[in-house]
């Protein structure tokens, strides 16, 4: 095996992760809402998740590892990315800061501040900043 198909399958492998996790988070109710599965359908493929892998992890969320962020700057790469793919399609309507703030406790953030960080990184987003601006915003929003 080759370095760069270790590090492709590191990669998929943290998708499916990554998916996984937040499939658990959207079934905590037990159920998808309609909005939540055009936001799982739209994360699947932005996380190049086949639809093999989408179906199975589907049916069997808990087969694929959580692994959550453990850095925190981590943490709000994976809600720059969240935020803009609920911002930018819409795909959730009313419901788009409900589900990422149920998504952004999933991946590590407080739940007594979520809201907040929500609401941040939505203005952010709405303001098209890049990545690294994001970062900066994020970490320094309590200062």
């Amino acid at each position: 095996m080759s370095f760069s198909d270790l590090f492709d399958s590191e990669f998929k492998q943290r998708n499916r992760g990554h998916f996984s996790s937040i499939v658990r988070v959207a079934l905590t109710d037990e159920k998808f809402s309609p909005e939540e599965k055009a936001f799982l359908d739209k994360l699947a493929v932005r996380l190049e998740i086949s639809p093999a892998e989408y179906e199975e992890i589907l049916e069997n969320p808990l087969k694929y590892p959580i692994n959550p962020p453990y850095l925190h700057e981590q943490r709000i790469e994976r809600l720059y990315d969240l935020a803009r793919i609920v911002h930018v399609d819409h795909h959730l309507g009313d419901k788009q800061e409900l589900l990422l703030r149920k998504i952004g406790v999933g991946i590590g953030f407080n739940a007594d501040n979520i809201q907040y960080i929500v609401d941040k990184a939505l203005k952010l987003v709405d303001k098209e900043v890049d990545l690294d601006t994001f970062i900066f915003e994020m970490r320094s929003m309590n200062k």
